[in-house]
């Protein structure tokens, strides 16, 4: 597609919120306005997509918000037009293909291409509706940083300032009395949270999905540092995490989602487990939505910005179905198909993981 034939330019924030949507809507929408292009909100993700809820934007809308977290669109996490849920005349909920209505929104809107920012469900969303004939690009956001193709996601290293200020918080109550103390965090089937927070926080455990544990090795720990003198434990335990021979703990189970599993509830075991096990006195912290919430970081604000410039640069170049990306310290893109052909999950072997066992943390597997 010629430069100048890129009039109508939608955007769109799909999945769960984090810090730094604003930034890139901002920088979507600012770069494509400088083109003389009419940018467009697709209000609450592919929902609105499917119901028609959209408005055009202008600088005005978009001023001011860089350092706002959530976002300005609204989002939501079980609107995949091909996974639809809808109910029924009897009040059921029924899953339907609601992708058709989708196309014709977006022909009726006049749009020549959509900018959607989200997460792995997202990316695959994109990547359908590419091949209905939508002219897509996408950016890549997720507090789970577990994308494929690009070395970070924007919004994780927000997430993962809270998390390492929540277990710092920790340390002092934990060492003033004498306990195991249990950080939960988010990550769905990736510990790239855990691991993170748990090595920039020092803790003493961290338990990842990627690397199952066993509950002798997790007492063997704690009652070590009890006898050498170190009254308190820190353990950072990821929402995927589980042990070895064992199944996820699953919080709920919501048919509304493309992915059924709200996963949730291990921390709250591992520390019932240590307190019996033990007699160890143990309290159980679950940080939760607090990690999505709240201001991106520096680091974050200026990876949405290019994200989203750059983003811009594709539809205008006439380059669709592929996704914006980190490359070093290079802002590429790549086909949206190879960002979604694996999960990007923590491998077992990698640099930080063999820092922290070096500084002695116990990944519950020894």
């Amino acid at each position: 597609m010629a430069k100048n034939e890129v009039r109508r330019i939608g955007i769109l924030t799909g999945g769960g919120d984090c810090p730094g949507l604003n930034a890139v809507i901002r920088a979507v929408a600012k770069s494509a306005l400088s083109e003389d292009a009419t940018v467009f909100g697709i209000e609450d993700g592919f929902e609105g997509f499917v119901e028609g809820k959209i408005r055009e934007l202008g600088n005005n809308d978009v001023s001011g918000i860089l350092s706002l977290g959530g976002t300005i669109l609204g989002s939501s996490n079980k609107g995949d037009p091909f996974h639809y849920p809808v109910k029924d005349k009897d009040g059921n909920i029924k899953i339907i293909d609601e992708s058709e209505r989708v196309l014709r929104n977006y022909k009726r809107w006049g749009l020549d291409a959509v900018v959607a920012i989200g997460g792995d469900g997202t990316m695959h969303i994109c990547d359908q509706l590419s091949q209905l004939g939508i002219n897509i690009v996408g950016v890549p956001k997720t507090i789970d940083n577990d994308l494929a193709a690009t070395d970070v996601t924007f919004g994780y290293d927000s997430a993962l300032y809270v998390a390492t200020e929540a277990i710092d918080r920790l340390h002092t109550t934990a060492s003033s009395h004498h306990r195991v103390m249990i950080i939960e965090v988010m990550g769905r089937y990736a510990g790239w949270i855990a691991l993170g927070a748990g090595l920039a926080g020092g803790a003493d455990i961290i338990l990842i999905p990627e690397i199952p544990f066993t509950w002798e090795s997790i007492y063997k720990k704690v009652r070590e540092r009890s006898l050498h003198g170190k009254r308190f434990s820190i353990i950072c335990v990821a929402e995927g995490a589980k042990p070895k021979g064992g199944e996820l703990v699953v919080k709920e189970i919501d048919v509304k989602r493309t992915d059924a599993k709200r996963l949730g509830g291990i921390g709250d075991l591992v520390g019932h487990k240590i307190s019996t096990d033990t007699d160890l006195e143990t309290r159980v912290t679950i940080l939760g939505h607090l990690q999505r919430g709240g201001s991106p970081t520096p680091f974050d604000r200026i990876l949405a910005t290019k994200y989203g410039a750059h983003a811009c640069e594709l539809v205008v170049q006439g380059k669709f179905g592929r996704m914006v990306a980190l490359n070093g310290t290079k802002i590429v893109s790549v086909p949206i198909k190879k960002a979604i052909a694996e999960q990007r999950l923590v491998p077992p072997d990698c640099q930080e993981i063999l820092a922290a066992r070096a500084v002695g943390t116990s990944f519950g597997d020894e």
